[in-house]
């Protein structure tokens, strides 16, 4: 059964076709300003991979993606997860070197998502990849990549408080970081949602460091794949939503694995037949890059930036019925 809230008093602040400007204006304020913050270089993605290559996100191993077969080449494709591994292999494949970047738009299909205020089975992202030093490979510049990318999301939010002046939103370019691990110790008698939420209405914005490992509980904070990010250098990017009154993530990043890294993952997910799949083999051979990268929701970061109190008011998706007419009955119109 999907969530939903329905927040007391909310207002539009905008009708649709305002709301349709704002968007273009978002996207394309902060898209412009991240590409010149990091000089990255646009190009062009996959909507869907060639089924067993190990190149599509498994997200949390569970979630089955949209597959189908291509009749004239009798092979079979999969829709997207997302681009986390398939970015990789575009650096080497394009030859970017250290210090160069790629970004892109991704779109995608999780079916297995369950809707409510900031999901959606229709997913969109900024997907972007950088090629890195073995030296990078370290916390600190991990957490010097989140400050670039929060500035980066405030300066666009300041800018389009400018154009529109409906909106009263106030963002921080300060950002707390805590591990999992942390904060579990402060809040062990939470969910992980709970004391994301805790520890987000405190500090506003907040980096959430090392997700995919067992915390001293023997629990994860939340499901990573084994083979994108290093779970000890990654994280998400937390904002507190005043609308809605809980933590939003904008963006999960992180460091990605290099060959070390990936043996010991896929060892303790029990998933080691992965090593004999082209990416895999590749990462461990030390042919492809070590690179630091992750994905921004397009549709998500406007929700929030617009104040808009749920995703489906920013894209357009397919809704629960009920979902629909209890969201219309409060003011919020679905598109």
């Amino acid at each position: 059964m999907y969530k939903l809230k329905l927040p007391i008093n909310y207002k539009q602040r905008m009708d649709i076709r305002e709301t349709e400007r704002a968007l273009k204006f978002v996207k394309d304020t902060f898209q412009r300003n991240f590409i010149r913050e990091f000089g990255l270089e646009r190009v062009s993605a996959p909507l869907f991979v060639k089924c067993r290559t190990g190149v599509n996100d498994d997200l949390n191993g569970v979630e089955r993606a949209v597959h189908f077969d291509i009749k004239e080449q009798e092979i079979e494709a999969e829709i997207i997860h997302s681009l986390a591994k398939w970015k990789r292999l575009a650096l080497k494949d394009y030859g970017f070197g250290e210090g160069e970047g790629l970004y892109t738009d991704m779109n995608a299909i999780r079916r297995d998502d369950s809707c409510d205020n900031v999901h959606s089975i229709y997913v969109d992202q900024w997907d972007w990849e950088l090629v890195i030093s073995k030296e990078q490979r370290n916390i600190e510049f991990l957490k010097s990549v989140v400050v670039r990318i929060v500035s980066t999301i405030v300066d666009a939010l300041e800018e389009t408080k400018f154009a529109f002046p409906k909106l009263t939103l106030k963002l921080s370019k300060k950002v707390y970081f805590i591990t999992t691990q942390e904060l579990y110790d402060l809040y062990p008698n939470l969910t992980s949602k709970e004391r994301e939420n805790e520890i987000t209405k405190k500090y506003g914005t907040v980096f959430i460091m090392q997700i995919g490992g067992l915390l001293s509980n023997g629990e994860k904070h939340d499901g990573r794949a084994p083979d994108y990010d290093d779970w000890n250098l990654n994280g998400d990017i937390l904002f507190w939503n005043d609308i809605l009154q809980e933590s939003i993530e904008i963006s999960s990043m992180g460091i990605r694995v290099d060959a070390d890294s990936l043996k010991h993952q896929l060892e303790v997910s029990e998933c080691e037949e992965r090593r004999a799949y082209p990416y895999h083999r590749r990462i461990l051979s030390g042919e492809l890059p070590l690179t630091i990268g992750g994905g921004i929701g397009q549709s998500r970061l406007c929700m929030f930036l617009l104040q808009k109190a749920h995703i489906g008011e920013i894209q357009v998706s397919i809704w629960p019925e009920e979902m629909v007419k209890k969201c219309a009955n409060k003011g919020i119109n679905l598109l």
